[in-house]
């Protein structure tokens, strides 16, 4: 072999190198190899203290290098650990397949003298119907509200919006493309559950309660 065929040979090695490091670790077959982190509790909280907002147990389990069953439970474990410790002021909420960092519910009074007091909304009992419906029926139409309710749902809609309860999913494939709308995570941490399967079950009865309500509320608004 010349010294120019040793040298090209040399810059080669050198280069795949390279490429192996930047692609983290990838083997021959180009598989990724995912490297457990050895303190996996630290993590967690490392992350959900820095992100503040929900995390995605599939993104954590990809930073953990594990799966996204094994990360569920690391997280159960740490979040027992918090509530167990009377010296700490965090917890950890579940929001459908997510989770955050939040303070526990026993420091609201102490952090309420150097934060900002949250804004909260009252919501009326047209409000509260149309959030029922969206909770239960989403993704829905405003048309689809209104047939349940009887009135116009504008004004409530767009008060939800406001309030961060509700939220546009996208459109609905149909004339006119209508948008279609769903409750967001602020909708679960309101009204403490974890996931909309956590919602009870409203019986038809009570379906057609609110359909009398709405027509009698209409009614009202006529004869003013």
């Amino acid at each position: 072999m010349t010294q120019e065929n040793e040298q090209l040979a040399v810059d080669a090695d050198i280069d795949n190198e390279i490429n192996n490091e930047g692609s983290g670790g990838a083997t021959d077959a180009g598989e990724e190899v995912i490297v457990p982190v050895e303190n996996p509790r630290a993590v967690i909280g490392a992350v959900l203290f820095s992100v503040g907002n929900s995390v995605e147990y599939k993104k954590l389990a990809g930073v953990l290098g594990r799966d996204v069953e094994e990360t569920k439970s690391l997280v159960a474990g740490l979040k027992e650990q918090y509530d167990n410790d009377d010296d700490c002021g965090f917890t950890i909420i579940e929001l459908e397949e997510s989770v955050q960092m939040c303070s526990k519910a026993s420091m609201y009074e102490h952090l309420i003298k150097i934060a900002k007091v949250p804004k909260s909304y009252s919501l009326t009992d047209s409000m509260l119907e149309t959030l029922s419906i969206i909770a239960y029926k989403q993704p829905v139409t405003k048309l689809e509200i209104e047939k349940i309710r009887g009135v116009n749902c504008d004004r409530a809609v767009n008060r939800l919006m406001e309030c961060g309860l509700i939220t546009e999913l996208g459109r609905l494939q149909a004339p006119g493309r209508p948008l279609l709308f769903g409750t967001t995570e602020e909708f679960l941490r309101s009204f403490n559950v974890t996931s909309l399967d956590d919602l009870p079950t409203v019986s038809p009865d009570r379906i057609e309660e609110f359909k009398k309500e709405a027509a009698e509320e209409a009614s009202l608004k006529l004869d003013i």
